[in-house]
C-alpha cells in the first residue's frame, strides 16, 4: 500500500507539472514571436524535459524504500541540491543575483592575485579581461577615458542580468550559441589585442575578508587558465560557488545529530537556491553557520567529548564568515549549549572559548577594524549612498527608546516584505517580476512550519533553558541585523528601518526551527520525506514559470 502511495504521489506531482509546463509554453511562445527569437521554445522544452525528469528522480529518491529502509536524507542532499542549483543556475544567469555584479568584481580581483597577475590598475580600478567586461558592459557603453567615471560610468554601462529580461537570454545566446563577438571582442580585434589583454572595470568590490570569495575566485582562476569566454567564466566561477555550499550543507547534515529535514527544508527555499548558484558571498555566510550550528549541537548532544579539531573548525568557520556580516557574531553562544564536562574541565572550556572568539576578533580586527572603529567614533552619521543625515550609534545609545520604536515600527510594518524576501518571493535584484506566486510561498512557510514539530516516536532533545537560549541567540542576531541597517542605511527622516532582508534571517533559521520542536505540538503521522519532494516540486515549477516570465519581459 504505501509502495502505491509513492508512486501515486510521483505520478501525480509529474502529471501537475507536465501541465503547468504546457500552459507556461504558451507564454514562451508570445515572447519568442514578439522577438523573433525561437531558439527560446526549442530552451524552453530542454528545460521542461529536465524539470519532468527531476520530479520523478527526487521522488524516487525522497518516498522509494530500499529493502524496507529510506534513504538517509544526508545522502539523498548532494544529488537534490545540485540539480536544483545547476537549474536555478541557468535560468538566472550571471550577474541576476542581489548585489551580484559587486561579488564578482570582487572575486575577479581574488582571482587575479591568486594566478599572481595585477589586480588593480594605477587609479584604483579592478583589472579584468577585456572581454571579461562584456558581463559588466553589455553593449560597449562603458568609456574608462574619464569622460564617464564613478557612479555616472556605472549607471550608463548595462549589466548582464542586472534587470532580466529576454534581451539577457539573447545576449548569452548570441555570444555562446550564435557566435556573435561580442563590442569587446570586437575592440580586441580591431586594436589586434590578444584574449589576455586587460582592461578597467566600471565596477567597485566589497570590502570584506577574501575568504568568503575562495570558491568563486578559483573558479575564474581556472576559466582565465583554460582561456574559456566571459560567459563560461561567469558560470564556472557560480558553479564553484554552488559547489562549495552543497559541500558545506551535506556536511553539516551529516553531522546534525537530529533536524536534518529542517537544514534540508531551509536549504531548499527558492531564496537559499539562488543565492547558492550566483557569485555572493552570503553562501560563505549560509554554509559556514550551517555548519558551525551543526557542529554546536553535535557536541552538546551526541558527542562524548570535544576534540581540538572540533575547536579549531569552530573557529575557522567564525573567522571565515565573521567579517563578511557582524550581525552572526552572537551565534558563537550555540557553543554554550556544550557542558563543560565534555571539554575536559573548566580551563579547557575557558581555553576552547578564547581561541573561537579570538578567531572571530581577530578576522574582525583585520578586516572591518576601520568600519567598526567609524561606526563608534562618528557623532552625526551621513550616509553614503544618499548624502542624508542618518543615525549614528552614539545617537542611539543615547536614545534608546528611540531605536526601540524603530525596531517596533519595522516588524509592525515589515514583516510581511521580510517573511517574503526570506522565502524568495522576490528573486533576481529583488525584482517584483522575477516573483515566486504568493500560494507558493505560503507552501513553503507552512513545510518549514511542519518540518520543525515533533514526528511519532522521535525524541525532543532540545528542551528547557536550552530551547530559551537559542532563542535568545537567533533574537540578538535579528536585532543585530536591524541594528545595523539603521546605521548603514536609513535616513533619519524614515520611521522604519530599510534596507532589511529576510534573507538575512537565513542563518540561524535551522537553529531556531530545531528549537521549536515540542511535546505539545506531535504529529499524527511522519510526512516529512513528502514535504520536500514537494517543495523541491515548487522550485521546479518555479523555474519554469521564470522562464517564461522573462521571454515575455521584452
Amino acid at each position: 500500500m504505501e509502495k502505491r502511495r509513492g508512486f501515486g504521489t510521483i505520478g501525480i506531482m509529474a502529471a501537475l507539472t507536465a501541465a503547468a509546463g504546457l500552459w507556461h509554453l504558451q507564454d514562451v511562445r508570445t515572447g519568442a514571436a514578439a522577438t523573433g527569437d525561437g531558439w527560446l521554445v526549442g530552451v524552453y522544452l530542454l528545460l521542461w524535459v529536465l524539470v519532468l525528469a527531476a520530479v520523478i528522480a527526487f521522488g524516487w529518491l525522497f518516498l522509494r524504500k530500499i529493502r524496507g529502509r529510506s534513504l538517509d536524507l544526508a545522502a539523498i542532499y548532494p544529488a537534490v541540491g545540485l540539480v536544483l542549483g545547476l537549474l536555478y543556475l541557468f535560468v538566472l544567469p550571471p550577474m541576476s543575483a542581489p548585489d551580484e555584479i559587486s561579488h564578482y568584481i570582487t572575486a575577479y580581483e581574488l582571482s587575479s592575485r591568486l594566478l599572481g597577475q595585477p589586480a588593480q590598475a594605477e587609479n584604483g580600478r579592478i583589472l579584468v579581461r577585456l572581454q571579461d567586461r562584456f558581463l559588466e558592459d553589455v553593449y560597449g557603453d562603458y568609456e574608462p577615458d574619464g569622460e564617464i567615471s564613478g557612479a555616472a560610468g556605472r549607471e550608463d554601462s548595462v549589466v548582464l542580468g542586472s534587470e532580466l529580461n529576454e534581451s539577457t537570454y539573447r545576449a548569452i545566446y548570441n555570444a555562446e550559441a550564435a557566435g556573435l563577438d561580442t563590442p569587446q571582442e570586437q575592440q580586441a580585434r580591431a586594436e589586434g589585442l590578444p584574449d589576455t589583454a586587460m582592461a578597467e572595470s566600471p565596477q567597485y568590490t566589497v570590502n570584506t575578508t577574501p575568504a568568503a570569495y575562495l570558491p568563486q575566485a578559483l573558479g575564474i582562476a581556472l576559466a582565465r587558465l583554460l582561456r574559456l569566454d566571459s560567459i563560461w567564466l561567469a558560470y564556472l566561477g557560480r558553479l564553484m560557488n554552488l559547489l562549495f555550499f552543497v559541500t558545506m550543507t551535506w556536511l553539516s547534515m551529516k553531522r546534525l545529530p537530529f533536524g536534518k529535514e529542517v537544514l534540508f527544508g531551509v536549504a531548499l527555499l527558492p531564496m537559499s537556491l539562488h543565492l547558492s548558484a550566483s557569485f555572493s558571498y552570503d553562501v560563505m555566510i549560509l554554509a559556514c553557520m550551517f555548519l558551525f550550528s551543526a557542529v554546536c549541537f553535535d557536541l552538546a548532544y551526541a558527542r562524548s567529548h570535544v576534540r581540538v579539531r572540533d575547536v579549531a573548525l569552530l573557529a575557522a568557520l567564525m573567522a571565515a564568515a565573521g567579517p563578511c556580516k557582524m550581525i552572526y557574531a552572537p551565534m558563537m553562544g550555540l557553543c554554550l549549549l556544550i557542558p563543560v564536562k565534555k571539554f575536559g574541565g573548566r580551563w579547557r572550556w575557558l581555553a576552547s572559548a578564547a581561541v573561537v572568539g579570538g578567531a572571530w576578533a581577530a578576522a574582525m580586527v583585520l578586516v572591518n577594524a576601520d568600519v567598526v572603529s567609524s561606526y563608534a567614533a562618528v557623532e552625526e552619521a551621513v550616509l553614503p549612498v544618499s548624502g542624508e543625515a542618518g543615525f549614528s550609534l552614539k545617537l542611539l545609545l543615547h536614545r534608546p527608546f528611540l531605536m526601540a520604536q524603530m525596531f517596533y515600527n519595522t516588524f509592525l510594518h515589515q514583516l510581511d516584505e521580510i517573511h517574503l524576501t526570506m522565502i524568495g518571493a522576490l528573486l533576481g535584484n529583488l525584482d517584483p517580476v522575477l516573483n515566486v506566486p504568493y500560494f507558493l510561498v505560503v507552501f513553503d512557510t507552512a513545510g518549514l512550519a511542519v518540518l520543525a514539530l515533533r514526528v511519532p516516536g522521535e525524541r525532543i532533545e532540545i528542551t528547557g533553558w536550552r530551547r530559551i537560549w537559542i532563542f535568545t541567540v537567533c533574537a540578538v542576531c535579528v536585532a543585530a541585523a536591524l541594528l545595523s541597517m539603521l546605521i548603514a542605511w536609513t535616513p533619519r527622516t524614515s520611521t522604519v528601518i530599510e534596507g532589511v532582508q529576510g534573507r538575512y534571517f537565513l542563518p540561524f533559521l535551522p537553529a531556531l526551527l530545531m528549537a521549536c520542536k515540542n511535546d505539545r505540538i506531535v504529529l499524527t503521522k511522519n510526512g516529512n520525506r513528502s514535504i520536500l519532494f514537494m517543495m523541491c516540486c515548487v522550485n521546479l515549477y518555479v523555474l519554469l514559470r521564470l522562464f517564461s516570465v522573462v521571454c515575455l519581459r521584452v
